[in-house]
């Protein structure tokens, strides 16, 4: 395959997963057609490259090929993302499990991919696994032998790290020969303590295959040059993957790539930064660690991406209960609002309206897409595109509340003599027609739902099954049951019924902590999802 602007990344263990997911949820389009951004061409796409530590203008290797958020603007995506289906964790988890490698590598991979289509992550184009290309390993293992860049030792390949005069320019690290630069402990055969395995020999128990230094497997890093050679060529455009993986993963990745073929590049490294929990990073061994699935069962899976995409992917994640409640509002905010005007606009849809857009919305939309488009062509600021959205939405609400309005008025005014309605409607000239709000929200409506999409935050589902499970989710976390609730606000009506205000201001402010809002309208009570309130003190 000749060499084009492509994508890897790697999954391995849990934390690496968790990286790529928060990656995959900040940078996955659902995209719309070419036609739109090329009419509206963004503005020069600047990333932060690890590599020169810069922010630096977007210039891929072929014309019109590259991934990601690039897709909206017409570039033809190739995307890969590969699996260690092997390696010392992998393996000492499915003796204690009593099952094969490849048993509890495929349930995992399986498992993982439930969870970005849950997400709505993008599948790449090809996901590769290290068992699947052993031969393309060993080839490139050789080659960096030939190339005077290893040492095999009693069935062992380890790479030369003084053999690389650029070794760690990625990192930025300097060679230090107290430190391994490998995840196992110190081996004393080894020249220099920093050298790292490309070939593992067998131990009793273990899987391997046959190469050239005798019976083994692959080493960690190995890997991922091999399966990037093989599917993208010796230079490509973005290499993505956690922060944690600079060093040593994707430095030595780099290291072995040049070391076999000199001209291998990748033009921008592209990584995210760590999803910690209440401030702290975290870890299984401190039981300071959740799941995608621990937060799906409480919250939508839309409130994860969206909570997700609030911080850059440069910076860290901080995880917090407060925060995913915040992002589950937002959420039901959008979609109530895109619910509430898809339901009117459904009456006018066929009605063919020809007046032009109203000025006011107009110029609203031109300004949002101008924006979303600086924003995303600058590193990628999902944060100030989240925000931008806000406007969108109270202009939707406006035009809501002043079509109803208007409707209610000129429902009043054909009951009125004729004289008095033409003055009326002399007087109304200058203002919006009910026609001039319908092509207003039919044009806020549909720049809200083409940026959403292109983020992956819009739902697959209906809106109405959207909304029906965020209040779901919300009962849950309140521990109530719709009955339960039910009998709350019945009481609540009861005590308002007999001027008991304490009484039923006293159930309102409960709910309100246990993120349930009441609102009362003109025939009954109905709630919502809200951010929890504090409990007042007493």
């Amino acid at each position: 395959m000749p060499p084009s602007s492509r994508l890897p990344a790697s999954a391995t263990t849990a934390s690496r997963l968790r990286g790529l997911a928060r990656a995959a949820a900040a940078l996955s389009p659902l995209a719309p057609t070419m036609a739109e951004a090329k009419a509206k061409a963004a503005p020069q796409l600047e990333l932060f490259n690890s590599m020169t530590k810069k922010k630096e203008p977007f210039q891929p290797r072929v014309e019109g090929k590259v991934g990601i958020y690039l897709q909206f603007l017409g570039y033809e995506v190739e995307y890969v993302r590969n699996f260690t289906d092997i390696d010392d964790k992998i393996i000492k988890r499915a003796n204690e499990a009593g099952e094969t490698v490849t048993s509890l590598s495929s349930r995992f991979i399986n498992e993982f991919l439930l969870d970005m289509a849950e997400l709505q992550c993008l599948p790449p184009t090809r996901e590769p696994r290290v068992t699947e290309h052993i031969e393309h390993i060993i080839e490139l293992t050789t080659k960096i032998m030939e190339n005077r860049k290893a040492y095999a030792i009693e069935g062992d390949v380890y790479f030369s790290v003084d053999s690389l005069p650029e070794y760690l320019r990625l990192s930025g690290r300097k060679l230090d020969h107290n430190l391994a630069g490998a995840r196992v402990a110190f081996d004393t055969r080894k020249r220099n303590p920093a050298d790292f395995a490309l070939w593992k020999a067998a131990k009793d128990g273990e899987p391997f295959w046959d190469s050239p230094w005798g019976r083994g497997r692959p080493g960690w890093h190995i890997e991922c040059s091999a399966m990037s050679a093989h599917y993208l060529g010796h230079a490509f455009d973005i290499h993505g993957g956690g922060k944690d993986l600079i060093f040593p993963h994707h430095e030595n990745e780099l290291a072995q790539s040049r070391a076999a073929y000199p001209e291998s590049e990748v033009k921008c490294w592209l990584h995210n930064g760590f999803v910690n929990k209440d401030d702290r990073k975290m870890a299984k061994s401190d039981k300071n660690f959740f799941t995608i699935r621990d937060i799906v069962d409480l919250y939508h899976p839309m409130a994860l991406r969206f909570f997700l995409m609030r911080t850059h992917y440069r910076s860290d994640v901080n995880h917090s209960d407060k925060a995913l409640e915040i992002a589950s509002d937002q959420v039901y905010y959008i979609y109530q609002t895109l619910y509430d005007c898809e339901e009117v606009l459904s009456v006018y849809r066929e009605e063919g309206i020809s007046v032009p857009v109203p000025a006011e919305e107009q110029n609203l939309v031109d300004r949002h897409h101008s924006a979303f488009l600086e924003y995303m062509s600058d590193d990628l600021k999902t944060t100030d595109v989240l925000d931008g959205f806000m406007d969108l939405l109270k202009a939707i609400n406006n035009n809501l509340t002043d079509l109803k309005k208007l409707q209610q008025k000129l429902e009043q005014q054909k009951k009125k003599q004729q004289q008095k309605k033409k003055q009326q409607q002399k007087q109304q000239k200058s203002q919006k027609q009910p026609e001039d709000h319908i092509q207003a929200l039919i044009s806020l409506e549909t720049e809200l739902k083409n940026k959403l999409s292109i983020l992956g935050l819009m739902q697959p589902s209906s809106l109405v099954e959207a909304l029906k499970q965020l209040k779901g989710q919300a009962l849950k976390r309140a521990k109530l049951t719709e009955e339960q609730l039910d009998e709350q606000i019945e009481k609540r009506n009861v005590a308002r019924k007999n001027k008991q205000f304490e009484i039923s201001d006293g159930i309102r402010k409960n709910l309100a902590t246990k993120g349930i809002a009441l609102m009362d309208e003109p025939t009954s009570t109905v709630w919502r999802p809200c951010e929890p309130e504090l409990p007042e003190e007493s």
